[in-house]
């Protein structure tokens, strides 16, 4: 009967989960494969609804300020888009930060909520860019974050094992994360002909920053004491808390393609 018990709650949640996550995948794909402002539009929205939801967290008394920084974050990120790159893009994002700054109020976690949200910023205005690239490197991406959580999920679940990372994410297991750099790196060899060859060892280390991604969300909640972002997806909680590890892989990729790493 314990055997049971612990199987439906290790599977319970796969139905509402896959079921979501097909809608989620339907609605990306067709907005990766029309890319432009489609895609941007859908990218400024995420973002929008991540900031109201790191907004309810950092800020739980302050409810009035939650749907204005979601709103002045998309406005920021989707007036960056049109200004391309450089300095006006970077001071309109220093505008916004200082005034979610203000907005946040003495009794705000104000420290978590400028930092998430500039790192928000940064990922989504990445994600936009790496499309005007081209269909196929979001397409990469994508596949690497989905690939990573999947390995990690089923292997985690069927083959146990130590902690990856208890404190912050009591969840993930070695197993389940190994898994997720295997399976990674098996999606970047289905690309070598379309990206190159250096695309292995990338697709293994935007695993792992997608991995820490999920890890850094998880550190937010556990530290406000809430267990999903919001509850808009069923089986995944909040948007945040289904795109946390494909922000991250964009943050770090957007980071290694700023600095020449990522090609």
């Amino acid at each position: 009967m314990a055997e049971t018990t612990n199987t439906g709650k290790n599977w319970g949640d796969l139905a509402p989960r896959v079921i979501s996550g097909l809608v989620l995948a339907g609605v990306g794909l067709a907005a990766i494969w029309w890319g432009g402002w489609p895609f941007a539009a859908l990218v400024v929205l995420a973002v929008g609804v991540i900031v109201w939801e790191i907004s309810r967290m950092c800020l739980p008394a302050r409810a009035g300020v939650w749907a204005p920084l979601g709103l002045l974050a998309g406005a920021g990120l989707l007036v960056a888009l049109w200004a391309s790159v450089g300095w006006l893009a970077l001071l309109l994002w220093l505008a916004v930060l200082v005034v979610a700054a203000g907005l946040a109020g003495a009794g705000g976690d104000r420290a978590r909520l400028v930092l998430y949200l500039a790192y928000v910023l940064v990922a989504g205005w990445g994600l936009v860019q790496l499309r005007a690239d081209g269909f196929w490197p979001v397409v990469w991406l994508v596949s690497v974050v989905v690939a990573t959580d999947i390995a990690g999920y089923f292997a985690g679940r069927i083959l146990g094992g130590p902690k990856f990372w208890p404190k912050v994410s009591p969840k993930k297991t070695w197993s389940g994360t190994i898994a997720g750099w295997i399976a990674a790196g098996l999606v970047g060899l289905g690309f070598i002909g379309l990206l190159g060859p250096g695309i292995v060892w990338l697709s293994v280390i935007v695993s792992f920053a997608s991995q820490m991604g999920d890890a850094a969300e998880s550190a937010l909640k556990r530290a406000k004491g809430v267990k999903d972002a919001s509850a808009i997806i069923p089986g995944h909680g909040g948007v945040f808390d289904r795109f946390d590890a494909l922000l991250a892989a964009s943050f770090v990729l957007t980071l290694a393609r700023f600095t020449g790493l990522g090609g």
